[in-house]
């Protein structure tokens, strides 16, 4: 049936001019003053592999809840956000609101992207007309949701008062039926007869009247949230399982920088590439943050460091309720030179937005608070280095690893080693190539952050054996420090 804004809107030109009009007149009202007065987390001048976040090199590290948060009228955000604070975790990513997921969905169980009916709120307020196939009243896309917006907005402020950095991913594919039925964007759930589309369509420029609601969704979120300090924008999670164009997401990219062309703050957009590993060809210029999913062994580090921007895990979490693989693979991104690491946790829910969910053992990844004082260790541990100056370079590890056992090494020259081995169980007892100094070197267990072995070395120059590693199982780190002030006697 055709709807009134197809009345008043002949073509695509039309209906885009309206829904501009729309924007603006709702950006006019302004919006909540950022906390800090900061501006928004960055590329590090000094080294574009990290961010600077509030005058600090950062890295982001988290252990966070299936991006429901915002869109899940039920979800305790607060509750959760002091979760994370309390681990000392920094990140946290959402989605928008234009996918969303029902129950059966990846055999996730109380999976928080899964509203329960009429608990559902995104960015296009709900029309007088029923319907939605979730329950309640279908969407009116010509109209903003406020209430979706002062959540939103509150949700990025509470994160903000914890320093918890906000991924709002803008787009999903929809990867089977199931998630069209449910978006707003599909013509059978709003009033506007837009979306009358195949689902492997929605995220392409050939979308019809669709990509003006996209463009305008997109102005609006960005407009909102400009004067926060602690926000990025992913364009689309997981684009390649949806064989998404990257015309598409360029175009995408280019709404965001254009709206943000006459606003005061510029935020940071990241592109999600690959599962695994891929050489980034033709990088956008607009783009600041790589992120991939599922990056072990770290080797897309590697390959794309040449960039000079954030190579990012920002997911992981289908391997299982054994916290084992979650905590390695953090581990070994990050001593790689990663700059995000994002597990997906399954311990938070509605009703246990603490993180304190007793998921069942179906349940396709794991988290909880061992989990989450573990990854709390790699990002203390990383902390404890000025890594600004350090950088990968394995080559200083001569000797003492052999297949499947890996070793990395992120290093400041003469300086710092932040070490990693990964693998069997035992000790291990490393050579390691290093300048003529004295040092530090200190053996930390990675699942309960204790120095169990400390060695002083007076080092004349070149290879050094050192003292075997205490005994460990799956993994052990090692931290090297120059010892400041001393010479060698």
């Amino acid at each position: 049936m055709a709807s009134k804004m197809q009345a008043r809107c002949g073509n695509h030109n039309d209906f885009q001019h309206v829904w501009l009009a729309l924007l603006f007149a709702a950006a006019s009202l302004g919006a909540a003053a950022p906390a800090t007065g900061q501006p928004p987390i960055a590329l590090h001048p000094d080294n574009p592999h990290y961010f600077l976040f509030r005058g600090k090199p950062t890295v982001l590290i988290t252990s966070g809840e299936h991006y429901g948060a915002v869109i899940n009228l039920d979800f305790d955000y607060v509750r959760y956000l002091d979760e994370l604070q309390r681990y000392g975790l920094n990140q946290t990513r959402t989605f928008s609101g234009a996918y969303v997921e029902s129950p059966k969905s990846f055999n996730i169980t109380e999976n928080t992207l899964a509203p329960k009916p009429n608990r559902f709120i995104c960015p296009w307020a709900r029309s007088n007309d029923p319907g939605y196939a979730n329950g309640g009243n279908k969407f009116d896309l010509t109209r903003w949701d406020e209430k979706y917006f002062a959540r939103l907005k509150d949700f990025v402020a509470q994160a903000g008062r914890r320093g918890v950095v906000v991924e709002l991913v803008l787009f999903c594919p929809y990867y089977r039926e199931e998630m069209w039925e449910l978006s707003p964007l599909k013509a059978s759930n709003n009033i506007n007869g837009v979306g009358d589309i195949p689902r492997t369509a929605a995220n392409t420029l050939k979308n019809g009247n669709l990509l003006a609601v996209q463009e305008a969704m997109v102005r609006k979120i960005v407009t909102e949230l400009n004067p926060f300090d602690n926000v990025y924008y992913e364009i689309c999670n997981e684009p390649y399982a949806g064989r998404i164009p990257d015309d598409w997401q360029a175009h995408i990219a280019s709404i965001i920088v254009e709206t943000e062309k006459n606003l005061p703050h510029k935020h940071l957009i990241a592109q999600n590439i690959a599962n695994g590993s891929k050489k980034i060809e033709n990088p956008n210029p607009a783009v600041s943050i790589f992120n991939f999913h599922y990056a072990t062994p770290p080797v897309t580090v590697g390959l794309n460091y040449h960039l000079n921007k954030v190579i990012a895990d920002d997911e992981t979490g289908f391997k299982g309720t054994d916290d084992r693989p979650y905590r390695t693979e953090g581990w070994d991104f990050i001593l790689a030179g990663g700059g995000v690491y994002s597990n997906l946790d399954y311990s938070f829910t509605v009703g246990r937005e603490d993180g304190t969910f007793q998921f069942p053992p179906t349940q396709p990844g794991g988290g909880g608070r061992t989990l989450r004082r573990q990854l709390q260790i790699l990002a203390e541990f990383i902390n404890s280095f000025d890594f600004i100056r350090m950088k990968p370079d394995n080559s200083v590890i001569v000797d003492g690893v052999t297949s499947p056992v890996t070793a990395r090494a992120l290093v400041e020259t003469g300086r710092a080693y932040a070490v990693y081995v990964r693998g069997g169980k035992g000790k291990v007892a490393l050579t390691l190539d290093m300048p003529e100094g004295r040092y530090r070197a200190e053996w930390l267990n990675t699942k309960t952050g204790q120095i169990e072995q400390v060695q002083d070395l007076d080092h004349a120059g070149g290879n050094i054996k050192l003292s075997p590693s205490p005994e460990y199982v799956d993994d052990v780190a090692l931290r090297i420090r120059r010892i400041e002030g001393a010479t060698r006697r």
